[in-house]
Formats: structure tokens, sequence, C-alpha cells
């Protein structure tokens, strides 16, 4: 087992993401040295919110310029550490070109990272974000697992470039993470799958899916109710501290479920309207027929629809709380926070 000496510098990719925000400040806290790899370090509007955090925290910040498609843009970034974070990793759900937007950026930027891991003598663990779409691709696929849920043994074996490209994605890269750590034998991978990331990040204006549908849902896109559509959520900073926890600990090893709570997007609209009650939001449900009829008017397909709205889901997150010391906030306190960060920046509209 690897012991992770954190007097090294650690590395993050997508350093300017959503989840990479709150591990960089975990980091940070420990006062760790962070090689943050970003598109373009001098875009100090994008690094802001990381510049912010490393002025009131005691580790430090040094930015290296990397790209997920550019072969061994990760050296220099990587160069003396022994712990990488690979984050980056496209988070968008509706594409025009799925292979080019999500499949290229997520499989071939993995290679990439993990490549640089080989050259790189002094790495000896790397945790990637995975996803529980690696793990599964609709509501409807846990009917067959045991005990109906989801678990680390499973792979999704039902998405494709046509049908859930993202969730095809997330299990495309992490195939290849497991194919190239298993071909050496000097670091060892841990991957971690979150359901839902929600809670509030370092910057109040990101752009991640999670931040689009917390705001759909102040402006009034649940104001007939909700889907009927169960889903795992985990808060953002729960996520950070399992990344971390995955990184030090020498034991960490394998996949792991990283989900909070087994919840619905009913769930969410009502925490949100018992502690926001002038916002048009619905507690009710939207019956799955008409969510159907209307799916291709909302970027929906038929069926995703027909394959997750109106089933359970349900995931078994035992193995990070006995081996990360995983613990979660509670979903209300996660979604209520995340609500009233966008409220306050602007992004949901105060009334």
């Amino acid at each position: 087992m690897n012991t992770i000496n954190t007097d090294k510098p650690v590395l993050v990719t997508g350093a300017t993401g959503y989840v990479a925000g709150r591990l960089i400040e975990r980091l940070l806290k420990e006062g760790i040295t962070v090689h943050a790899a970003v598109r373009n370090p001098d875009n100090k509007e994008k690094t802001k919110y990381l510049d912010a955090l490393a002025e009131q925290l005691s580790g430090k910040i040094n930015y290296f310029k990397a790209d997920l498609l550019t072969e061994g843009s990760y050296d220099d970034a990587m160069n003396g550490c022994e712990l990488v974070f690979h984050t980056a990793s496209p988070f968008i759900l509706n594409v025009k070109d799925p292979q080019k937007d999500l499949v290229d950026p997520a499989k071939k930027g993995t290679r990439n990272v993990l490549e640089s891991a080989n050259r790189t003598e002094s790495v000896k663990r790397v945790v990637v974000t995975s996803s529980c779409a690696a793990i599964y691709g609709d509501s409807i696929d846990t009917l067959d697992m045991p005990n109906q849920e989801l678990t680390e043994e499973t792979w999704n074996t039902t998405s494709s470039l046509e049908h859930q490209p993202y969730s095809y994605s997330k299990t495309e890269a992490e195939k290849e993470a497991w194919k190239i750590a298993k071909e050496q034998d000097r670091w060892t991978l841990v991957t971690i799958n979150p359901s839902f990331v929600l809670g509030p990040g370092i910057n109040p204006h990101g752009t991640s899916e999670s931040y689009a549908i917390v705001k759909q849902m102040g402006k009034g896109d649940f104001k007939m109710g909700a889907p009927d559509m169960s889903i795992g959520c985990v808060d953002v900073r729960d996520l950070a501290e399992a990344h971390y926890q995955a990184g030090i600990r020498p034991e960490a090893k394998g996949r792991y479920i990283i989900s909070g709570e087994n919840a619905s997007f009913q769930k969410l609209a009502i925490y949100v309207k018992n502690k926001f009650p002038a916002y048009p939001i619905s507690k009710g449900k939207i019956p799955k027929w008409l969510i159907w009829l209307i799916a291709p008017t909302v970027g929906m397909t038929r069926k995703m629809v027909s394959k997750n709205v109106g089933y359970p889901w349900k995931a078994n997150n035992s193995k990070g709380v006995q081996e990360l010391g995983m613990k979660y906030r509670p979903l209300e306190e996660t979604i209520t926070e995340f609500f009233a960060q966008l409220v306050e920046a602007g992004e949901i509209k105060k009334r």
C-alpha cells in the first residue's frame, strides 16, 4: 500500500470545475500545494474564486496550462506529485455531436492524464472522478440488479452514443482508466462514482448541469409539478471529502459510490418550496404520460422518459461509509443552501 506524502504537491485537473473547487479548498485547508491544471492560467476571471481560497487558507496554488485532448499536456503539472485527482470531464446533457463533445474529451482526456502518470515516476495514487452513470444507464436497469440497487460491482451496459450519451461517455472513460491502471503496478487507481451533485460551489456562477437544473426550478419550470423521477443526490462538499479520503488513505481501492440520499426531483422541489415559498414551484408530480408527450420540446427523448420516469432509484453507499469514513449532510440542507446561493448571486431572481 502506497502512503502519500502530502508535503509533495497534488495535481487537480479541471481545476476551475464545480467538484474541483471544493476539492482544492479541502486540500488548501490541509496546507497542501495544489498544482491546478486549467486550459488558460491567464484567465483571472476563471481562477479568481480559487485565488480567493488560496489567500485565506494555508496551502498554495500553482497554475499549469493543460488540455484534455493535447497529448502530454499534463506532464509539467504532474511533475513531483505523488497524488493526482482527475476531475476534468464535460457534464452537458444536450449536445450536437456526442462523440466529439462528450466521449472524446472524457475517454481521450482520461488516457492522456493516466499516460502522464505512467511517465511520472513520483506518482503513487490517481483518483478519477467517474459517476454513477458508469454503473447504470436508466432507472429501469436497477430492477435487474441484486436487491434492485446499484453497487460498485455493476457496470452500465445500456447507454450508447444514441441513448444517454453522457452516461456512455462516463462508462467509456472509467473503463479506459481501469484498463491503463491494470497494465502497470507503480500507482494505484481509485474511482469516485457520485450520484447527482448538488450544493453551493466556490463559484456561485457555475455552468455545470447541476446549476442549470436548480435555476430552472427557480424560474418556474417546476410550477406545474416535478417529474416522478428518482435520483441519488450528494453534496459537492461531501464529494470533495470523498476524493480527499480516497487520495490519502493507503487502503482505499476500487470504485466508490458516493451518494448521500435516494431522492427524487419532487423531493427537491418540496424542500425548496418549504424554505422559499414565494417561488413558482409546485410540490406535486407531473404524470408520466404528459412528460412523455412534451419530452421532445424540453430536450428529452421519449425513450429516456419511458425508462426513467416512475422507476425507483437506489444505491448502496456502504463501501464509502466503511472504507472512506463518509458522513453525509441532509439533502434538505444541501438543496436549500444551493438555492439560496444562486438567489444571492442573482442567478435566480429574488421574489
